[in-house]
This record gives structure tokens, C-alpha cells and sequence, in this order.
């Protein structure tokens, strides 16, 4: 689909006023004093006025020759000196075809503020709406060339370029719709992963605490049982004492038994 963007460049209008005023101050039936005055007066901006159509001329003539960077450069010198439709309007045709849009879009917007006619207009709006579409804003693009065929309802190359317009807008919007579909489809499998590492580093987490608390169960069992050893030893040793010392006694008691009962047997030996 081929967007038409002939760019028309005004046509060039010779200072018809400029010549006008010349030729009423020469025929005047004013003193020649007044007339040297007036001439004064108006000579600055004769030769401004020649300037810039002199600049205007080469920027047309560079256009032509598609040298796009020096017209540029001729008609911002005109424009320095004179603003004027022309100046702003083939200006924004040099930015537009060096894929400035929006800068041929500041100028077209001068142009369309200094348009007298429906026909300015309606080249304008157009050039404005080629323009928009070369920067993709579509939707601004279907309003300046709507106005366009307001001003010119025969212009078949506005009619042609905002069907085009229309086409690329819908095409536009459906690829947002599609890539935010497709954003929102990524963030919810990110979403849904993250959920999933989580739950896993979670996992690893317990895992990694329940065999500590398992050894601390067993530290805690062994300890108690090393305890009740040592308590049952300590028992042992004191029943050991204990027995030790019944044995002992009980020794002590048989032992001054038989004293006593050998001491009760002795008899005197008789001699014979």
C-alpha cells in the first residue's frame, strides 16, 4: 500500500505590492521632498522583500534538484528575512523529504496560519496529513486531511491518503492489542514462574530445617540417656558402698561372735 506524498510546492508570487507602492509614489502629484521620503522609507523593505524572493527562487530551483539540505538553507534565509506561506510551506517539504516529519509539521502548521485561500489550506492540511502518517500518528493524520477535503472535496489524493490513513490506524491498533495481549500473557507466565521458584526455595528451606530440628531431637535423646547413665552409675557406686559396708558390719559382727564364743570353750588343762 503506496502512501501518495507529492509534496506541491507553491507557486511563486512576484512582489506585486512592493511594485504597486513604486509606481503610486512615482505618479503622485506630491512635492519631490515627500517623495524622497516615502522612497526612504520603503527602500529597507523593497530590498528585503527582493531578498527573500531572490532565496525563495533558489530553495525552488535546489528543491527541483532534490539537493533537499541546501534548499532547507535557502528558505530558512528567506524566512529570516520575510515570513511568508511560501517560505514556511516548501520549507516543510525539504524537512519531508529528509523523514523530519515533525518538523515539516511546525512548518505546515505556519502555513495553514498564513493561508488567505481554500486552496493554500487544502494543500496545507494535505501535506500536514502526509506528513503525520510518515510519523506514524495516524489518528492526527485522518483530522488534517479530513479538513483538507473540507477545503478541496475534489482532491482525490486526500481522499486516497486518509482511506490509507484509516487502513494503517486499524492495523495500528490491532497491533497494540496484540502486543499488550502478548505482555500481559508474558507477565503472567513470569508471574506464575516466580511463584513456582518461590515455592521451591521455600521447600529447600524446610527441608533443610527439618533435619536440624531432627538432630536436635536426637541430640536432646542422647543427652537425656547419657544423663540417666550417669545417674544409674552414680546409683551402682552408692548400692556398692552401701553392700560394702553391710558386708563389712556383718563381718565385724561374726567376728566378735566367735571371740566371744572362744573365749566361753576355754578350759584349764589338768595335769596327770
Amino acid at each position: 500500500m503506496n502512501v501518495i506524498s507529492r509534496i506541491p510546492v507553491v507557486s511563486n508570487l512576484i512582489n506585486q505590492n512592493i511594485r504597486m507602492m513604486t509606481i503610486k509614489v512615482m505618479n503622485s502629484k506630491i512635492t519631490f521632498g515627500v517623495s524622497l521620503i516615502i522612497i526612504a522609507f520603503l527602500l529597507p523593505s523593497m530590498v528585503s522583500g527582493q531578498s527573500a524572493h531572490r532565496q525563495l527562487r533558489t530553495g525552488d530551483q535546489l528543491y527541483q534538484e532534490k539537493q533537499y539540505t541546501q534548499a532547507e538553507e535557502a528558505y530558512r534565509k528567506a524566512l529570516e528575512r520575510k515570513n511568508s506561506l511560501k517560505g514556511a510551506y516548501n520549507l516543510g517539504n525539504t524537512l519531508y523529504q529528509q523523514n523530519r516529519y515533525e518538523e515539516a509539521i511546525q512548518q505546515y502548521d505556519d502555513a495553514i496560519a498564513n493561508a488567505k485561500s481554500s486552496d493554500e489550506l487544502s494543500k496545507a492540511y494535505y501535506n500536514k496529513g502526509t506528513a503525520l502518517m510518515g510519523a506514524q500518528n495516524y489518528g492526527e493524520s485522518i483530522e488534517a486531511l479530513k479538513q483538507a477535503l473540507i477545503q478541496n472535496p475534489e482532491s482525490l489524493e486526500a481522499k486516497q491518503n486518509l482511506f490509507i490513513a484509516k487502513r494503517l490506524l486499524q492495523q495500528q491498533m490491532q497491533q497494540q492489542q496484540q502486543q499488550q495481549q502478548q505482555e500481559q500473557q508474558q507477565n503472567q507466565e513470569q508471574q506464575e514462574q516466580d511463584q513456582q521458584e518461590q515455592q521451591q526455595q521455600e521447600q529447600q528451606e524446610q527441608d533443610q530445617q527439618e533435619p536440624q530440628e531432627g538432630d536436635q531431637e536426637q541430640q536432646q535423646q542422647q543427652q537425656e540417656e547419657q544423663r540417666e547413665q550417669e545417674e544409674k552409675q552414680d546409683l551402682d557406686k552408692k548400692d556398692a558402698a552401701r553392700l560394702l559396708e553391710i558386708v563389712e558390719n556383718e563381718e565385724k559382727k561374726v567376728q566378735e561372735k566367735m571371740r566371744r564364743t572362744s573365749g566361753k570353750k576355754t578350759k584349764t588343762k589338768k595335769d596327770w
